[in-house]
């Protein structure tokens, strides 16, 4: 029997307590026997990353990017090694490795590294030796020797590019929840499960909020066309597969609502409306490393205007610096912001064929006296910028009305 090469990617759940670490190592020998070649990925324990963040705050409002990166990846490589030892307690052979010592290559941008290149060959070669491998997620080493961190979320990303630089056979997700549902459960108990999902309904999920696997993930992983299957390390029921689109997927108008409470909107009052300013506000924004999403213009009258945007709440005070250092240069106006908001998206590669979702989704929210501030649309998803107070509701009321609690998807 041919030898299949498998990725495995546990979260930080998945590995919270002894207990979890133990059920994770049985999972990964139970996967071993079966004659297979395994890599497995982790996230650092439980809420690490959360409670290394809170101490550097406590020392510094302002933390410098690099040696958070040094700080948040430890929290990964203390998981990886107490794995491995889980492992070896059970007789197998098993060897962690960080993610310079795998050789995952990123550019010089701390915090949110990109992956330039990864280097199989240490992992193959312990392969050879009938060893499992253990990686530290999360995490790479720049040309200059430095330690980067791949953003929130990013031990997918370690995985998928693993899976990727081996040319695994299928890369597998393992967290808390049994797949991909059409909301969060624990806001829609009547939310289900998603036998099977396309990378680009996905990939949109991510982007607007569903918290289950990071966007860029999933991005790498439809360019190279990595199979991943998201499922629970609790359970051994089969998860959700994310796939490339069939034409029968395509038949669902709306696949998923999302919500993301982690956002922050920005006003810049008293725009000079006149070409260029607009570019050099992003320009500056984007030079900080903070991605804007919503964009709205107000119409101009008097050749001033006001321009809103949204971007992740983490980033927010970075991007009011940016702003602010472009309106010393160009005269702009107050700039005001607002942490209360939330995003709720409806999302589905179907909406391409089906005209009125934007019309039913408006209407649902204002039968809900839930006001709209601002609206994006994509080709497959359509989201609302409203009061955070009133997420959980607009999410619920959302999922009934495209009938999602009721159709099988």
């Amino acid at each position: 029997m041919d030898r299949e090469i498998i990725v495995q990617k546990f979260g930080g759940s998945s590995v919270a307590d002894v207990d979890r670490i133990k059920n994770v190592a049985r999972r990964i020998v139970e996967t071993k026997t079966k004659n297979n070649d395994i890599a497995v990925v982790v996230s650092a324990l439980g809420d690490t990353t959360d409670d290394l963040e809170a101490l550097a705050l406590k020392i510094t409002e302002t933390p410098p990017d690099r040696e958070m990166d040094m700080l948040l990846s430890t929290g990964e490589q203390i998981s990886c090694a107490l794995v491995a030892m889980a492992v070896k307690a059970l007789g197998h052979d098993a060897i962690s490795l960080n993610g310079r010592q795998v050789g995952i290559k990123t550019d010089k941008t701390h915090t949110k590294a990109r992956i330039i290149s990864i280097d199989g060959r240490r992992i193959r070669e312990a392969f050879k030796q009938g060893k499992i491998v253990i990686v530290a997620g999360y995490q790479g080493v720049t040309s200059s020797d430095e330690i980067t961190t791949l953003g929130r979320g990013g031990s997918d990303l370690t995985a998928v590019a693993i899976a990727k630089a081996l040319n695994a056979d299928v890369c597998e997700i393992y967290t808390d929840v049994t797949g991909i549902f059409t909301t969060d459960p624990r806001v829609v108990k009547e939310a289900r499960k998603l036998k099977n999902i396309t990378f680009d309904e996905m990939l949109e999920m991510a982007s607007l909020g569903a918290q289950v696997m990071q966007a860029r993930s999933i991005e790498v992983a439809r360019r190279f066309n990595i199979p991943l299957h998201v499922r629970s390390s609790f359970q051994k029921e089969e998860g959700t597969m994310i796939v490339k689109a069939t034409e029968k997927m395509e038949e669902v108008a709306v696949r998923g609502i999302t919500c993301n409470k982690n956002e922050a909107k920005i006003t810049i009052c008293s725009v000079p409306d006149k070409p260029g300013v607009a570019a050099q506000i992003f320009t500056k924004i984007s030079m900080v490393g903070v991605n804007v999403d919503t964009i709205v213009q107000n119409v101009s009258h008097t050749k001033i205007t006001d321009i809103s945007f949204t971007v992740p709440k983490a980033d927010l005070n970075k991007a009011i610096k940016a702003a602010q250092e472009v309106g010393q240069k160009v005269g702009l106006g107050g700039i005001l912001h607002d942490d209360n908001v939330a995003r709720v998206s409806v999302v589905g590669s179907g909406m391409r064929s089906h005209p009125g979702i934007a019309a039913q989704m408006f209407k649902t929210l204002a039968d809900n006296k839930i006001n709209i501030e601002m609206i994006s649309t994509s080709e497959i998803s359509i989201s609302c910028i409203i009061r955070k107070d009133e997420a959980d509701r607009a999410v619920k009321a959302l999922h009934k009305q495209f009938d999602l609690d009721k159709k099988i998807v």
